[in-house]
Order: C-alpha cells, then sequence, then structure tokens
C-alpha cells in the first residue's frame, strides 16, 4: 500500500525514493510485512475454518443455520465502517513521517481514531436498535439474540482498525499480524464453550454464544493494540520534528481521509453486500421452492457453514501468493521495469491454476470423503446433497484464484477500479440466478453454486483480458494453463482409481488426501507445471531461495 503514497499524497521529487533502480531498506521493510501479513492471513483462515468443524457439532445444521444468517449483516456493517479508513491511515502516517512530521501523523492518527470510534458506535447502535427488524429480514427471528451479541464487536473492530492503521504507517506489520491471530484463537476458546452452553437453551442462543464469543476475542484483541501503542509511545515521541512543517488542520484531514477510503471501502463492500443479500434471499427463497422451513435453514447451514467454509481453506493459499505479488509488480512499475513487471505478472497467473485446477478438481473427487471425515450427519441424505453441492462448489477454487490472481497485478498496476467493476458485475449476475434458480423446486439449493461459478466467470475474463493489456504480457496457455491442467488430468485419474480400490473409512481418507497431494506434486514438476524457477521470486520473498541471477 506505502508504493502508491507518492500517487495519493504527492511527495515531491526529492522525497520519493522510488527512483532508485534497487529497493531500498524502506521497501524491503515493506516487501517483510506483507509476507507476515499474508502468512498470517493464510494461518487464520485455516484456524477458522478449522474453528468449523467443532463448532458444526457443537450446535448441528440449524445453529450453523441460524449463525451464517446473523454474520452477513456483521460483515457488511464492518466492511462499510472500517474496511478503507486503516488503508488510508497508513499512507498518511508513512507520507507524514517521511517528512519527519510525527506530529502531524499522531494528529491524523487521533482524527481517524475518533472517526473509527464515531462510525463503530453508530453501527453497534444500529444493529441493537434494528435486531428485531434485522431478524424479521433473516427470515428466522430465532436470530435476534446473535444480532444483539455480535453488536459490540462492530465498536471494538473499528477502534482497533485505528490503531492497525497507525501502526502500518509506521511499518510495523507485527501487532496487526498477531492481533488477527488473538481474534482466531480467542474464537476457539472462548466462542466454543459458550455455544457448548447455549446449546442447553436453544439452538439460537447457541449461536448467539459463538457470536458473543466473537465479540470478547475482538476485545481481547483490541486490548493486545493498546498495549503495544502505549509502550511504543514514547519511542514515537521521541522522533525528531521538522520544524518547518505547520499542524494540519482537522477539517482538511478528514476530507483527506474520506477521499482515500471511499474507493477502496465501495471495492470491499461488493462480496459482503452480496453475502448480506444471499443470507436473507437463500433462505426465503428455498421455502418458495417448496422445502420446510426447519430443513431449510439445516439445508443452508450445510451449504454456507460446511462447503464454504471447506472451500474457504485453499483459496486462502491463493489470497496468500496473490498479496506476494502485488508488491513486486508495483515495485516494478514505479522503477519502470516492464520485463520484471510482466514476469511477475505470469508467474502469478501460473501459481493460480497450478494452485486452484489440483484443489477443484480433487475436493470435488473427494467431497463425501472429506465431509465424512470432518463433519457429522444426521442422514445418508444429507451427506449426499452435501456432498453433491461441494463437488460442484469446489469447482470456484481456480476460478478464484485467478480472480484473485488477475486482481492483485491490477491493484499493483494501480488500476484498481477494474477489478472493482468485473466484480461488481459477476455479484450482480449471481443475485439474480440465485433469487431464480434457487426458487425452482428442481434446483433449489443447486443454484447457489451455479450462480457462484457464474459470478467468478464474469469477473475472470475481462480481469484477464485487461492484464494482458496492461502488462503488454503475451498469455503462455501452454505454461500457465495446459500443463497444470495436465497434472491436474493425471492426478484426477490416479485419485478416481483409488477411490474405486481403497476401502472407506476416516484412516482412508487421509490416505487419499495425502495421495492427491504426492501425486500431483510428481506431476507437476513432471510435466514442468512447477519448476524451481517459477516459485523462485515467492521462495526468496520467504528467505529460502537461492539468489537470483545477474540477468534478473
Amino acid at each position: 500500500y506505502l508504493l502508491g503514497v507518492k500517487r495519493f499524497c504527492h511527495i515531491p521529487p526529492p522525497i520519493c525514493f522510488f527512483r532508485r533502480p534497487f529497493l531500498s531498506s524502506t521497501q524491503k521493510s515493506i516487501l517483510s510485512g506483507m509476507t507476515i501479513l499474508s502468512v498470517v492471513g493464510l494461518i487464520c483462515k485455516i484456524v477458522g475454518a478449522l474453528y468449523r468443524i467443532p463448532l458444526a457439532w457443537l450446535i448441528g445444521d440449524e445453529g450453523m443455520g441460524t449463525y451464517q444468517l446473523v454474520f452477513p449483516t456483521y460483515n457488511m456493517l464492518l466492511t462499510i465502517s472500517s474496511a478503507g479508513l486503516p488503508v488510508a491511515i497508513s499512507r498518511m502516517v508513512s507520507f507524514t513521517l517521511a517528512r519527519d512530521d510525527p506530529r502531524n501523523a499522531r494528529r491524523i492518527f487521533r482524527v481517524a481514531l475518533c472517526l473509527l470510534s464515531t462510525l463503530g458506535l453508530i453501527a453497534t447502535l444500529l444493529m441493537l436498535v434494528m435486531s428485531p427488524t434485522l431478524a424479521l429480514r433473516s427470515g428466522d427471528p430465532s436470530t435476534q439474540p446473535g444480532f444483539v451479541a455480535i453488536a459490540p464487536a462492530l465498536l471494538l473492530v473499528c477502534a482497533m482498525s485505528a490503531l492497525r492503521g497507525f501502526m502500518q504507517g509506521q511499518q510495523n506489520m507485527v501487532p496487526t499480524a498477531i492481533s488477527q491471530l488473538i481474534e482466531q484463537v480467542g474464537k476457539v476458546f472462548v466462542a466454543l464453550p459458550l455455544a457448548y452452553f447455549g446449546m442447553r437453551i436453544s439452538v439460537a442462543y447457541a449461536a448467539a454464544g459463538v457470536l458473543l464469543g466473537t465479540s470478547i476475542a475482538e476485545g481481547v484483541a483490541l486490548l493486545y493494540m493498546v498495549v503495544i501503542y502505549q509502550r511504543k509511545r514514547a519511542a514515537f515521541d521521541a522522533l525528531p520534528q521538522n520544524p518547518d512543517e505547520t499542524p494540519l488542520a482537522v477539517r482538511p484531514l478528514l476530507k483527506r481521509l474520506l477521499s482515500l477510503s471511499i474507493p477502496i471501502t465501495l471495492g470491499a463492500c461488493i462480496v459482503p453486500i452480496a453475502s448480506f443479500i444471499d443470507s436473507g434471499l437463500l433462505l426465503n427463497r428455498l421455502v418458495d421452492a417448496g422445502i420446510e422451513r426447519t430443513s431449510a435453514l439445516g439445508l443452508y447451514g450445510r451449504y454456507s457453514g460446511y462447503v464454504l467454509t471447506l472451500i474457504n481453506v485453499p483459496t486462502a493459499l491463493a489470497v496468500a501468493i496473490s498479496m506476494s505479488l502485488v508488491p513486486s509488480i508495483s515495485s516494478a512499475m514505479a522503477r519502470g521495469d516492464g520485463k520484471t513487471m510482466r514476469r511477475q505478472s505470469s508467474l502469478g497467473l501460473r501459481l493460480s491454476f497450478v494452485v486452484g485446477l489440483p484443489c477443484s478438481i480433487g475436493m470435488s473427487l473427494l467431497s463425501s470423503q472429506i465431509l465424512s471425515l470432518i463433519y457429522h450427519f444426521d442422514t445418508p441424505e444429507a451427506l449426499r446433497v452435501t456432498a453433491e453441492l461441494l463437488s460442484l462448489s469446489s469447482l470456484t477454487i481456480v476460478l478464484f484464484t485467478v480472480v484473485q490472481s488477475t486482481s492483485g497485478i491490477l491493484q499493483g498496476l494501480r488500476k484498481q477500479r477494474i477489478p472493482m467493476y468485473t466484480l461488481m458485475a459477476g455479484v450482480a449476475f449471481k443475485v439474480l440466478l440465485n433469487y431464480t434458480l434457487i426458487g425452482m423446486p428442481s434446483i433449489n439449493i443447486y443454484g447457489a453454486p451455479i450462480a457462484s461459478l457464474t459470478c467468478y466467470t464474469i469477473s475472470m475474463l475481462p480481469n484477464l483480458w485487461y492484464v494482458r493489456k496492461y502488462t503488454g504480457m503475451k498469455l503462455d496457455l501452454k505454461g500457465i494453463l495446459l500443463r497444470p491442467a495436465l497434472a491436474t488430468a493425471l492426478m484426477g485419474a490416479v485419485l478416481a482409481l483409488a477411490i474405486r480400490l481403497l476401502p472407506s473409512g476416516r484412516l482412508w481418507t487421509l490416505v487419499l488426501v495425502a495421495l492427491g497431494v504426492c501425486t500431483y506434486a510428481a506431476f507437476a514438476l513432471l510435466t514442468g507445471a512447477l519448476t524451481r524457477d517459477d516459485l523462485a521470486p515467492l521462495l526468496r520473498r520467504f528467505g529460502r531461495g537461492r539468489a537470483p541471477k545477474k540477468e534478473d
């Protein structure tokens, strides 16, 4: 994000350090910080996915459905109130610190903290007051305790976002990363016991206990950020102040914060708003399709709580890969190094197919075995339907990884509005198809994965075209697509044969998963889909790769 400082904050030429032909120590620290956030983000998503496993055992399909009806509303309000401002804070703080002006950096933080706290308080009160209305809108009045339980988290996360942005503006990513881990780990140790005790009352209170655990975990993470801020406050106050810099007024600061944050917020709101719409739409349309409400709630809970959670694990890896490539593309663009920019863009596309294709096909083939390994199902019919949903939904993994990779490339090229528009078009079709297909009795819940496949296809195709246009790269279909596809097909053939020959059981499911991973790795190296040269930029980011060649 700091690679855009010159553009957004109008740094004069003598201050802008991106004209240098090699990475400075400041830029290296930025790349290191992005790596920290990428790795921790991956770990958090994996922990979040694994956390759903005991949660599903505790509260069941109906409880997961109730939980999933509440969470999209919270996520949407949280995104609207806090998505863009932390990035704006970090940009403005880094700009003022580059000019030896910690006084205005502190002023930016204080103004942003007041703004974010106000927005968070409004969002919290809005959810508390409107909890009965939100519960009725979701189609299940029993969700009202859940809306009340999750409401305080909006204020807590907004206040924490200001502290995160302030730390990131100082190029210190570690507090943000640790606070994210506290959020996820806190849910395991707090939300699960609350769900257990809530289940003694009712399913609705069990879901509310999970959401209350989220609020408590956010409070602990905020407390950690406050402690870190107080510990580093003395060192920050000791920074030298440039006497030529005048204090900034509050109104210009607010104007600059909003001008930077609004475009980012708009782009970040697309998917949460779609999820918010789906949270009420899917359940009601299932009822319209002739499914009894309790059965519809369980079906929605298995789809949103089981299927989508499993899909999020490999897509988290795709997000981490994409994030690690964005700064290198931005840096190459800032230096005018078109060759490196095209090479890194090609690498991003290659890795998206190398990761996405085997995950899609492997999870599709092993859908029933994986679900049986992780979750408990009351009837064989419930397992069959959920396995069919996972088998179809897993095909979105490869589409999502390509969308994520192309979006990262375009953001690195400072074309961040393009992926926002393409995703907006895809989400519009997704909502339309959800409404149309799920209401058909012959399709019902199967319309949801079909809509997702359409959404990411619509977003992916123009993204690929714009990447080719703005990078000037030639799409090497053989290396980017055909070789990973061949390795995936060979892996799929081995898995299909093994499924027929091996007996069923949880131990054998682990054997099948390991077999899929090992065979794909072997076939990927054999076909040339994956080589050390392809991974060298990523490995160097983690400090394990060989030194770059001189011609690089």
